[in-house]
């Protein structure tokens, strides 16, 4: 059956695995939730998932290629546990040649996983049992180069590939505080309306620039990117909001399409 594609929110560095100390203590319970429930939501069990995550940019799109990843933990100034972290799943090296062949430039790399792949699929697949791969985005962040990586993706699906741009509907650092609850909200709205619109979606997120509080949202748009992917690779089929919450003051979504 054919997977979805998936854009979802990571949280804060490692914030699932800590006793979070700014605002409620279970500020992040409901996101974990969700990302618990994701694959049971699937039409079936991925094969494999392929990660896109806002925390690696490479000159060309780049693939890992490795049987057996490492762990970068790529955050800083967190407890000291979180850095004993594990994810055990194996890697999957014959899909990521699968990805080199559709994405025809594509390099190959033995690097790591960061903690865009490794904090959300803890809670996605607890048990490390379904093969990751992680997908780099291409230095420049053209969004319409990256919905046409997605669009060359697509096949994945029918293979039984599970792909998910990893990142955050908002992620200002500056910007998770009361005074940015409302333009969170306008520009979460406008996040929903352009997913939702097959016809002009493309079009809209390629001039994601020009959403209201879209620099306000998105400083610097390596977090939003990845979701180019999601939607490129579910080209003229529905995308929805799968997940909404409030977390540090503003309003953080995932989506999914063609699901």
């Amino acid at each position: 059956m054919r997977q979805p594609t998936l854009f979802i929110p990571h949280g804060a560095g490692p914030c699932f695995f800590m006793d979070w100390t700014r605002g409620p203590a279970d500020e992040w319970d409901p996101l974990a939730g969700w990302l618990k429930g994701l694959v049971a939501s699937l039409p079936e069990r991925p094969k494999a998932i392929l990660v896109v995550s806002g925390h690696w940019e490479a000159p060309q799109f780049t693939v890992g290629a490795t049987v057996r990843p490492e762990l970068i933990f790529d955050y800083s100034g967190f407890p000291a546990e979180t850095y004993a972290l594990r994810f055990d799943a194996p890697g999957a090296p014959e899909i990521a040649a699968r990805v080199r062949a559709l994405l025809g430039a594509a390099e190959a790399t033995a690097r790591g996983w960061d903690h865009g792949v490794f904090v959300p699929l803890k809670l996605v697949t607890p048990d490390a049992d379904i093969p990751v791969l992680q997908l780099s985005l291409k230095a420049g962040l053209d969004p319409a180069e990256h919905l046409a990586a997605g669009r060359a993706l697509a096949p994945l699906r029918d293979e039984g590939v599970l792909i998910v741009g990893s990142g955050m509907s908002w992620h200002n650092m500056r910007g998770f505080t009361p005074d940015f609850t409302q333009r969170s909200e306008r520009f979460d709205a406008w996040l929903a309306g352009a997913v939702a619109d097959t016809a002009n979606r493309d079009a809209a997120l390629a001039h994601w620039e020009t959403a209201p509080h879209a620099r306000e949202a998105h400083p610097r748009e390596e977090h939003l990117i990845p979701l180019m992917i999601a939607a490129g690779a579910a080209s003229g089929e529905p995308g929805r909001i799968a997940f909404k919450d409030r977390v540090m003051d503003v309003d953080v979504s995932a989506v999914a399409f063609g699901a």
